[in-house]
């Protein structure tokens, strides 16, 4: 989102504040409930009214949109809290698909499509979803080959998605596709807002490692029908909307990263002080103090990189160099993540290895994080290419 939405009245008060509201929100309507919902593969569409009750929802959109602009800081803060306190990564990919989804329509779409899919949105009615990657390129975005084509006030779409979040549920999905046949490179690529009940919209559920409440989806889309309106922004200016949307993905990710191996290195630390070997508490014991301070010093490296990005960006600081340390944020975040909750296993022993202990499902969802957004290998490459390397 644009930083210029942040409210320089947002204070460090107001942060602490909403960090309360939603550790409160994640101990009581989320942690207690992620088994069950994690059975059920989804999560409940109540979930998003409740949220959107306590402004998660809103949070860095415009008031006239039903929303509460708020800078990266307190958004971040926000996400890191959720994570930690919620401990699950379905949730937060389910619960803030949105975040993603939304941000296109709100730099591109028209005053009338705005109000028309982002309030109900973010009132928790209704559920939006991003739709770019296909089965037969993910990083490759240029190469994407789902098509539409112009007819009178319409455009046609045919085409497929793969790995989209939300996809089973969601009712509008801003989407990626080709507007020009004969420009098979970026400069052919559009993106337009598709209402999911459209006929010719049909959805195929999968499964995964990891993220088992977070509903993920293979679309296809069999000459659907939307109105021209429903586009963002020119033709063929698709591109570069992507690329810019990637950047705020890509440092929520971190935060997110962060706030899970917060969770582990919880979950760990409480394992250590309360369980005893050979006499005395795993606490005690040298190595253990070491594996969680090794996990702090990986935990407090990425704080401080996410607070400086997220300062900058609030500054209006988003340049080249800016987004090059998003992306190796994003990469030593979820590293970070990687660690403490490889680390936190290995602490719990055998408990590590059962379904229900925290670290056992981060270290399930560890790899998407690392993975989705960019992956490490394309976060380096993008970083030396904004530097000049």
């Amino acid at each position: 989102m644009n930083p210029t939405q942040a409210s320089p009245d947002f204070t460090a008060e107001d942060i602490a504040a909403l960090v309360d509201t939603v550790q409160r929100f994640a101990t009581q309507a989320v942690a207690p409930h992620v088994p069950a919902w994690e059975a059920d593969g989804e999560l409940p569409r109540s979930l998003h009214r409740e949220a959107a009750e306590v402004g998660l929802l809103g949070l860095g959109y415009p008031e006239h949109l039903g929303g509460t602009p708020a800078p990266w800081r307190a958004r971040n803060a926000m996400s890191r809290t959720l994570a930690r306190h919620g401990g699950s990564g379905g949730v937060m990919a389910s619960l803030f698909t949105h975040n993603i989804g939304l941000p296109p329509v709100l730099a591109h779409g028209t005053p009338e499509l705005q109000q028309e899919v982002i309030p109900p949105v973010l009132r928790g009615e209704q559920i939006a979803a991003l739709g770019i990657t296909e089965p037969g390129g993910g990083s490759d975005v240029a190469a994407l080959r789902t098509t539409a084509r112009r007819e009178g006030d319409d455009y046609v779409i045919d085409g497929e998605k793969v790995f989209i979040t939300s996809g089973m549920r969601c009712d509008w999905i801003t989407l990626a596709v080709r507007t020009d046949a004969h420009n098979k490179g970026a400069g052919g690529i559009s993106m337009i807002v598709v209402p999911c009940n459209a006929p010719g919209v049909s959805r195929t559920r999968l499964e995964k490692m990891g993220w088992h409440c977070s509903d993920t989806a293979h679309l296809r889309f069999d000459s659907v029908r939307v109105p021209a309106r429903y586009r963002l922004g020119a033709e063929g200016a698709g591109f570069r909307i992507i690329m810019g949307n990637f950047n705020g993905e890509r440092l929520a990710l971190a935060a997110m990263a962060l706030g899970f191996a917060e969770a582990c290195f919880d979950e760990a630390l409480a394992w250590a002080r309360q369980r005893s070997t050979f006499g005395a508490p795993l606490i005690e014991r040298q190595v253990i103090r070491h594996q969680l301070m090794d996990m702090q010093m990986r935990i407090h490296s990425t704080a401080s990189w996410v607070e400086a990005l997220s300062a900058r960006v609030d500054a209006g600081d988003a340049g080249a160099d800016w987004v090059a340390q998003v992306c190796l944020l994003k990469n030593h975040a979820t590293q970070t993540m990687q660690f403490c909750a490889d680390a936190a296993v290995q602490i719990l022993g055998g408990m590590g290895y059962m379904r229900g202990t925290v670290s056992e499902r981060v270290y399930r969802e560890v790899k998407v994080m690392m993975i989705g957004g960019g992956a490490e290998e394309i976060m380096k490459e993008l970083a030396a290419r904004q530097w000049g390397l």
